[in-house]
């Protein structure tokens, strides 16, 4: 049986996405192993970060200084913005590397049934940043749900007469995909977005 410390630290892991009790515990049993190396590191790393968190105030990222680093990085293209619904978002544009302007997190979506409003969201900062100037381009990055898309349809309408390009991502079949395997929604969405053959 292990220590009331011990079992306090696999209960705090097993409420991690991804971790239940069994991984919990691997990765506790893990760390004990390797103090030195594995949980000293960790915990140091935990310290830090939990000292230096914040949310950037111009784009709802969050990061270890404010502004983030997206927004304070001179190389971004100020004049595209790429609106997410969640920091996980960005971070997953952010990996492709593929996007070289700037973001707006809303902090969620749009959801009668969750009693997510507009109020809920940054939707009234990002009108502010686009009232400021200096943005050509919106992209609406919102994930292929039913909320996601009645998001992105709320900003289109909000964003009707604003002085900018609004544009969002294709949605369909994904490379590699087989359609035996894809979802209705998304092998709706590959009917409704087809183009013409080269």
């Amino acid at each position: 049986m292990a220590s009331i410390e011990i079992e306090t630290l696999t209960q705090a892991l097993s409420r991690l996405p991804g971790l239940g009790p069994r991984s919990a515990r691997r990765a506790v049993l893990h760390l004990l192993k390797r103090r030195e190396t594995a949980l000293l590191p960790l915990l140091h790393a935990l310290e830090e970060v939990g000292e230096k968190l914040s949310t950037c105030h111009v784009c709802g990222n969050v990061d270890t200084r404010d502004p983030c680093g997206i927004c304070s990085d001179p190389r971004r293209e100020d004049r595209m913005l790429c609106v997410v619904e969640d920091v996980p978002d960005l971070w997953a544009l952010e990996r492709s590397r593929l996007f070289p302007g700037k973001f707006h997190v809303l902090g969620g979506r749009l959801s009668a049934l969750e009693g997510v409003r507009p109020e809920d969201l940054n939707i009234s900062g990002l009108l502010s940043r686009i009232a400021a100037g200096g943005i050509d381009e919106v992209v609406l990055a919102m994930n292929a749900t039913l909320e996601g898309q009645t998001t992105a349809h709320y900003i289109a309408e909000r964003l009707e007469n604003a002085p900018v390009r609004l544009t969002q991502l294709a949605h369909g079949l994904p490379v590699g995909g087989e359609l035996d395997y894809l979802d209705d929604g998304t092998l709706a969405q590959a009917l409704r977005a087809r183009r013409p053959v080269a």
